[in-house]
């Protein structure tokens, strides 16, 4: 969709390579769970002559390594306390609920920010450059910081061609609100298609 918008627009020019648009609407490592790589930065890439650098491989090596600590020894780790909790809540008192809450922050993190490095690190070992997706968020200041710093290529996205494109917040108060609220509803439903995910 980003793709077709910024070149409605006219900040990215129709690509006239088959080849190279199918190779940016297929490019595998970052098709289920982010980055979202835009047009705008991924296909001039794909124009490069494509050279082997020892310091991006070592970069993507260490990006992966990194990516699967977070996904197999964070997330995982985790998740059998939060889904012991989670799915008896009777069986645990206040306090190993909270302790269930928190684990699920960081499981999250885990999951979101492991896969987007393993992603981001597959791409630059072929020499491709995705941009930061997580950038330390739980050490935020205010929530409009935190969505800055989670999921940055998703929170960008939502703002950029749902947020902006209803108006943002130009045209007052009351549809400033209403603005945001439409962008988070429909970006709970970019997470999945229940009632549950526009909560």
């Amino acid at each position: 969709m980003s793709y077709t918008i910024d070149v409605y627009r006219g900040k990215v020019k129709s690509e006239q390579s088959l080849i190279c648009f199918c190779t940016y609407i297929a490019f595998f490592p970052q098709l289920v769970a982010g980055p979202i790589v835009r047009a705008s930065d991924f296909l001039p890439q794909l124009k490069k002559d494509q050279l082997f650098l020892a310091k991006d491989f070592l970069f993507g090596i260490c990006f992966i390594t990194w990516g699967f600590v977070l996904k197999s020894v964070l997330a995982d780790s985790l998740s059998m306390v939060v889904d012991g909790r989670f799915n008896n809540p009777t069986a645990f008192n206040q306090w190993n609920h909270f302790i269930g809450v928190l684990f699920y922050g960081f499981q999250i993190y885990g999951d979101f920010a492991g896969y987007s490095l393993i992603a981001i690190g597959v791409a630059r070992l072929m020499g491709f450059r995705f941009n930061q997706n997580f950038d330390s968020p739980y050490f935020s200041s205010s929530f409009s910081q935190f969505w800055r710093k989670w999921h940055i290529s998703l929170s960008n996205w939502l703002r950029d061609y749902i947020y902006i494109s209803f108006g943002g917040n130009r045209k007052g108060t009351l549809k400033m609100y209403r603005n945001l609220m439409v962008t988070m509803i429909l970006g709970g439903l970019w997470h999945g298609a229940s009632f549950n995910f526009v909560i």
